[in-house]
Parts: structure tokens; sequence; C-alpha cells
């Protein structure tokens, strides 16, 4: 029995439109955030890999991706992207997890 008409009513799970996800913004109730440290960066693309909201931003314009920061606007602050990025230049990650300061 439905209380409401079905044109009302969108039945969940389902895709109605393909790659809509940039057209959500579910960035804004994080409590930390990853700091890009672009000299630390080996390009090595885990983090985008990894991000399970598409908040990594590359430039794919060259012979190699290229990573150039994050999308604040997609990412939820999970810190997956920071715990894969390999301390690989000078020892060090060039992504770190920081709280954020609105």
């Amino acid at each position: 029995m439905s209380f409401l008409p079905n044109s009302q009513l969108h039945t969940g799970g389902i895709i109605r439109e393909a790659g809509n996800a940039h057209d959500y913004k579910t960035g804004d109730w994080r409590t930390f955030v990853p700091e890009f440290i672009e000299d630390n960066c080996i390009n090595c693309m885990f983090c985008w890999i990894y991000c399970p909201d598409d908040a990594i931003e590359i430039d794919t314009s060259g012979s190699k991706p290229i990573m150039k920061g994050i999308i604040a606007d997609h990412c939820k602050g999970c810190g997956i992207c920071a715990h894969e990025c390999p301390p690989a230049k000078k020892g060090k990650s060039a992504l770190v997890m920081v709280r954020e300061e609105k």
C-alpha cells in the first residue's frame, strides 16, 4: 500500500542520470581536510585511485597525469588519500590531514 503517488516519490537506489556526481557539493560537513604538499608529490596517483568521492584534481594534458590538488566541494575528509599517499619524497607524504578551519 502506497501513501504517495509514484510521481512524487523516487525509488531508492536508482541512478536516474549517470555521471552527475560533480553536480552535487557534498564536502561541507567535514572536520579534517587533506593538505596537499606539492613538493612531496611523486604523482603516483594512489590518492586518485582510492578517493571514494572523486575529490582529487589531476592534470591529464601531458604525457602522464599530475596531481594538482583537492576539490574541496567533493572532499568529505575521510583521510583515505592521506593514508594511501606514500612517504616517498624526502620521507614525507604529499597529503596530510589537518583540522579544517572555517
